[in-house]
């Protein structure tokens, strides 16, 4: 079975969150298990980029607006476990920045035609499209729709929600940009009166999947906007938890960390990791350690963090230290909270990758408050390493954390509220007063299986339903 992968991101070329992380390890776990799968996504003209040597595997025009553009699909030596091809197209795919340009419209949809073109020129045979995200939402339309792409008519795509916050809208006045499409199908694209990528995937495509089960009921009443579509579609829809790659995320062999660990020995290997933090950071480390890694964004609860911070702080009891960065008036307010807690709170705004590994090690607790969050991925990670969770029950988080006064590893609550992240700061310091408890359940946790092998197989089964005979 040959799979391909479509996606605006994949780690460790260019990550802006999960997605990423995600896109980098599924294809690995199914060629291990004897599933062909490649993975096509934008070249862009990062640091990552352009370290490497990259072989100029194909090329061809594309015309967009009547204008001739080329595409140069370029393929790396980089040993991730599976083929991956990079799509550069000259004023669309070759800056630096994955999103946050005004013609992000155009520029992922130049790259979702260069992929149907590719395929075709290439003559691959492929047996499912694995569509990510609303950056590759059109793909599942113009199989089914487009008159040059007819071919792939009778090819299952798959089409994997990992947000849908973000549906990738752009006007009618653009419909110029598509190649020409039955008629009558441009109710297909309409969601709200606007082109909608998101929407439109999930109208096209064979399959629609979440990345966790929760995270699928909860898009049926809260989805920006789509819920209803998401109902209409239910029988096709599923969720499938993410996993993490194990080989990246495992305390015993990570060489960021000051002391590697498993667990037999994860009382010192967590106290090494967590002095070195504590002295980088002028953190006492004698209270527990809670930490957060993320974007600093209403998404992710961050807006309540200036006053649960102040709060929490204010009682002497823990320390806080934050990894990440967001919208300016968060940041703001965080950096205001510096000089009156040093030596119990201090953060770096921005993202440093072997820093995170070094706070999952060293970290006694991570903290993911989240208003929204489809899979989580940060959690699985903390696991790995003996670090205890504490979250809203929402999306994957509800699915893979469960609390201490249920028998479980983990300190949950249910409102996206500053009183009851609060309260579960104060849970914390009682929880961690109880060391003997606190240090099984942190030993409990490594043994914990998030790996992608369950997860893989789970995409498998979903690709052979597919099949036509």
């Amino acid at each position: 079975m040959n799979i391909l992968h479509i996606s605006a991101e994949c780690f460790p070329i260019a990550k802006v969150g999960g997605l990423a992380d995600v896109v980098g390890a599924l294809p690995q776990y199914q060629n291990k298990i004897g599933v062909k799968s490649k993975v096509v996504m934008p070249y862009y003209n990062n640091a990552f980029v352009k370290k490497r040597t990259w072989e100029k595997y194909f090329s061809f025009d594309l015309n967009i607006e009547n204008q001739r553009h080329t595409v140069e699909i370029l393929k790396g030596n980089l040993k991730l476990g599976f083929e991956l091809f990079l799509v550069k197209i000259k004023g669309f795919t070759d800056r630096e920045e994955v999103y946050g340009y005004d013609d992000d419209y155009k520029r992922f949809l130049a790259f979702q035609l260069a992929v149907l073109d590719f395929v075709t020129k290439n003559k691959w045979s492929i047996d499912v499209f694995h569509c990510h995200d609303h950056h590759t939402g059109l793909i599942p339309f113009l199989m089914s729709y487009a008159d040059k792409f007819q071919h792939f008519k009778n090819t299952p795509s798959v089409f994997t929600i990992h947000n849908a916050q973000y549906q990738g809208q752009f006007g009618f006045e653009y419909l110029h940009l598509f190649p020409e499409f039955e008629n009558g199908r441009g109710d297909i694209l309409d969601w709200n009166g606007t082109i909608n990528p998101l929407a439109a995937g999930i109208k096209s495509a064979w399959k629609v999947n979440t990345v966790s089960p929760t995270y699928m009921e909860e898009l049926k009443l809260k989805a920006n906007g789509l819920e209803k579509l998401l109902s209409y579609e239910s029988e096709k829809c599923m969720g499938i938890l993410n996993g993490i790659d194990t080989k990246v995320w495992d305390a015993a062999t990570d060489r960021a960390l000051v002391k590697n660990y498993a667990q037999n020995n994860i009382q010192s290997g967590k106290k090494a990791n967590k002095r070195m933090l504590c002295k980088k950071f002028n953190l006492d480390e004698n209270k527990p350690l809670v930490a957060f890694i993320g974007r600093l964004v209403y998404e992710k609860g961050a807006d309540l963090f200036p006053d649960i911070f102040a709060d929490t702080l204010s009682k002497g009891r823990v320390n806080i230290l934050l990894l990440g960065s967001g919208q300016d008036h968060i940041e703001s307010e965080l950096r205001l909270l510096l000089p009156s807690f040093q030596g119990c709170y201090n953060a770096y705004f921005g993202y440093d990758e072997q820093l995170a590994h070094q706070i999952y090690a060293g970290a006694d607790f991570i903290l993911m408050p989240s208003r929204v969050e489809p899979c989580g991925l940060n959690q699985m990670y903390a696991l790995k390493y003996g670090t205890i969770p504490v979250v809203r029950r929402t999306g994957g988080l509800a699915d893979t954390v469960i609390d201490i006064g249920d028998g479980g590893f983990g300190i949950c609550h249910n409102h996206a509220s500053v009183d009851d992240v609060c309260h579960a700061m104060d849970r914390i310091v009682e929880f961690y007063e109880d060391q003997i408890n606190f240090r099984k359940i942190r030993k409990k946790t490594m043994r914990i299986d998030h790996s992608w092998v369950k997860s893989a197989k789970e995409y498998v089964t979903l690709y052979e339903s597919l099949k036509i005979n």
